[in-house]
């Protein structure tokens, strides 16, 4: 009998060790769920947001760490869809307690996230999901945007489409609340930045769409002289490469056109070359904190961050700042210090709004060219930068009411 309540209590102590030591380490790590696509049709958007996030963490961590914690990175696969991103997210509150999550892939997906986030007083913020009604009319204050949304992105993309003097254009974009808000914001900012513009046909297709031939042939029907698109991933690589052979030969001004996986997958530099993009940020970009951050991406990594991957290390680390301001990972207090915070990276200086938690931030022009200090294939080079006011939406113009 003894023994056998001397075995008890040495099981009881081993587990009660075990918890204490589980709790000690999770107490010890800040963690940061990444959600993004990691599989399908647009993985390979995904692997390249999570590796910036990843280097952020592996710089902060490099550095002492946050409040004198590790940060862990877990990326999880939204599958590109929201109820199965919102599943997993309640699963890792609840079993791994974690209290930030991030995204780049996806406005339908980040508006479920941010709602999840307001239910359970988190934080989600994004790098890439760009649909303007999240910082607006649905806003809410556990939802933080610090990289472009569509108003600021077309209006660059419509800014500097009348300075290049084009009459007529043809619009085609993802039918899906990403790709709608981008068109409507881009014709919107055309109408004041180019009266003789006109748009001479806009076309939606399908997420995931195959076969472009049908939206092409309508798009060389029209004749255009520019193409504005917000593709991106694999329907703008499509639209592109079925597209030029049956004769859409006209300049394209995108959001994502200056994409090393994108010009290297359609295998011919002419097919893009001429072509333009507005970013938050670029490899091109030049200040000495970009060829600060490039030099060290690379001798860590052997290669060059993608523009999206380059747009989460910024987004990242500018988290990491409103941390290190609240001294806290409470969500309140991690909110309270965000807002209104500025952040000096390599793409510039970056300021949360804290009436809607929309970055204001310069955007960047590309043009692709043929030679580049970068790749072997064509890609975008400095253009030119239009500043954060240029492009700016007054808070009360917006839809947002932050409760608070």
């Amino acid at each position: 009998m003894k023994k056998k309540l001397v075995f008890g209590l040495c099981f009881f102590s081993m587990i009660v060790m075990l918890s204490v030591s589980r709790y000690a380490t999770a107490e010890d790590t800040i963690k940061i769920a990444d959600f993004d696509p990691l599989s399908g049709t647009f993985k390979d958007i995904g692997d390249r947001y999570v590796d910036g996030v990843k280097f952020a963490v592996e710089t902060i961590n490099d550095s002492g760490g946050l409040l004198g914690k590790k940060v862990e990175v877990i990326p999880v696969d939204s599958e590109f869809k929201p109820d199965v991103s919102v599943r997993k997210a309640e699963n890792l509150r609840l079993k791994e307690g974690v209290q930030f999550f991030c995204g780049g892939s996806g406005s339908s997906v980040g508006a479920a996230l941010s709602k999840f986030a307001e239910r359970q007083n988190v934080i989600f913020f994004t790098f890439g999901m760009e649909a303007a009604t999240m910082t607006g009319k649905e806003c809410n204050r556990n939802f933080f945007r610090p990289c472009l949304n569509t108003d600021q992105h077309s209006s660059a993309l419509a800014v500097l489409m009348g300075k290049r003097g084009f009459r007529r254009c043809a619009i085609i974009a993802q039918d899906y609340s990403f790709g709608h808000e981008a068109v409507e914001a881009f014709k919107k900012k055309l109408k004041q930045a180019s009266r003789r513009t006109q748009i001479v046909i806009e076309l939606f297709h399908p997420v995931g769409t195959k076969d472009f031939a049908p939206y092409a042939s309508q798009v060389i029907a029209a004749k255009p002289d520019v193409i504005f698109t917000p593709n991106w991933g694999n329907d703008l690589t499509l639209l592109i490469k079925q597209g030029r052979p049956m004769g859409m030969t006209q300049r394209i001004f995108s959001y994502f056109i200056n994409d090393e996986v994108l010009i290297e997958g359609i295998g011919n530099d002419r097919l893009v070359i001429g072509s333009y993009s507005a970013e938050p940020y670029a490899l091109s970009i030049p200040t000495q904190k970009n060829r600060d951050f490039l030099a060290r991406y690379y001798k860590a990594r052997r290669y060059y961050p993608s523009g999206g991957g380059g747009s989460a290390y910024i987004a990242v680390m500018f988290w990491a700042e409103a941390v290190k301001k609240a001294k806290s990972t409470n969500a309140a207090a991690v909110i309270k210090a965000w807002e209104g915070l500025s952040y000096n990276g390599p793409a510039g200086v970056w300021t949360m709004r804290a009436c809607d938690h929309q970055a204001q931030l310069p955007v960047w022009f590309m043009e692709i060219n043929a030679n580049n200090p970068f790749y072997k294939h064509a890609f975008g080079t400095y253009t030119g930068m239009t500043p954060a006011k240029s492009v700016e939406v007054p808070c009360y113009k917006t839809g947002c009411r932050m409760k608070r």
